[in-house]
């Protein structure tokens, strides 16, 4: 099901910065861990980030540990990946994800979340 709703995607040059957002309002349900994961196209969808309910543990894909950062804002009720040093290999869906649960670990498996956003798309080109 997809209730938390993403914004931030777009056409971004090589080197660029985007920064993603997801909006968890809607849910009334506690929610534990959190992650972002996404889609190229025939690929099959993969975790980039993901974060403890806390956010102070947090996990990176190899491919971009050191150039994305995903926090979390629970006064807004919203999530972020910053994404930064963009290469056109990162074009795809991004989807966020939360997860039910105490979420005192990070979760990189997706069928540890609950919850899932819509998806937006995030292309680099020049």
């Amino acid at each position: 099901q997809e209730q938390l709703v993403e914004s931030g995607g777009g056409l971004v040059q090589p080197g660029g910065s985007l920064r993603l957002s997801c909006d968890v309002s809607k849910l009334t349900q506690s929610l534990g861990a959190r992650a972002w994961f996404r889609q190229a196209p025939e690929k099959e969808r993969e975790v980039v980030s993901a974060m403890t309910i806390t956010g102070l543990n947090t996990w990176y894909a190899d491919s971009v540990k050191g150039r994305f950062i995903i926090s979390k804002d629970d006064a807004k009720n919203t999530m972020y990946l910053q994404m930064n040093s963009l290469k056109p290999e990162v074009t795809a869906i991004y989807y966020c994800a939360a997860a039910t649960g105490a979420g005192w670990s990070v979760e990189s498996r997706r069928d540890a979340y609950d919850y899932w956003g819509q998806g937006t798309q995030v292309t680099v080109s020049s």
